[in-house]
């Protein structure tokens, strides 16, 4: 089947694949753009899964202010300083600075939160009236759904991306990944905001 040329460039451009597994997405989606940015999408979060273990020993610290009165320092990391010196990989960092701006997270994935917090709050869901009835392997679920919901607006990775809310912001490290070819990792930030200590 024959595919559009100009769909072809674009999908190249926003899946940073080359040009004839560009076609071939396109020819395997039937011609339909949306269904193959989504297939190749999901091949790369796979294959940028697989990447998460490697060390990411270079980076980068980006800092961002918003109107004088929001301050973000992040340190992101990856595994080469090739990749820490493009300007993708200084745009990515921006962007994240952008977010903890906006969204004021505390922990950058759910491993950082301290098991004394999180338990605290485990237990405190798990001894609520509306699970009082149920089977503990059942109040078990669902008070996982809720910790992962109390959680999801406090740390980084779980967070609805600002500049794009039909993704996490873990979503977008994978797509990052899976651009760079290379593990990437918010090691650390700060956020200081005008008047607010913490």
């Amino acid at each position: 089947m024959s595919v559009n040329i100009e769909d072809i460039k674009k999908l190249k451009e926003l899946s940073g694949i080359g040009l004839t597994d560009a076609k071939a997405a396109l020819v395997e989606a039937g011609g339909d753009f949306d269904k193959a940015l989504e297939a190749l999408r999901k091949k790369g979060l796979t294959k940028a899964e697989k990447k998460g273990d490697r060390e990411t020993r270079a980076g980068i610290i980006e800092s961002y202010v918003h109107s004088d009165r929001i301050g973000v320092v992040v340190e992101v990391n990856c595994e080469t300083d090739f990749v820490a010196r493009l300007p993708e990989f200084k745009e990515f960092a921006h962007q994240i600075a952008m977010q903890i701006a906006a969204m004021a997270p505390k922990y950058s994935t759910m491993e950082d939160i301290p098991s004394d917090v999180y338990e605290a709050k485990k237990k405190e869901l798990l001894e609520s009236e509306s699970l009082k009835d149920k089977p503990a392997d059942m109040a078990e679920k669902i008070v996982e759904g809720q910790l992962k919901k109390y959680f999801a607006e406090q740390v980084l990775s779980e967070q609805v991306f600002v500049l794009d809310d039909s993704m996490t912001v873990g979503e977008r490290i994978k797509e990052q990944i899976a651009k760079s070819g290379e593990n990437i990792r918010i090691s650390q930030f700060k956020r200081i905001e005008l008047g607010v200590t913490e």
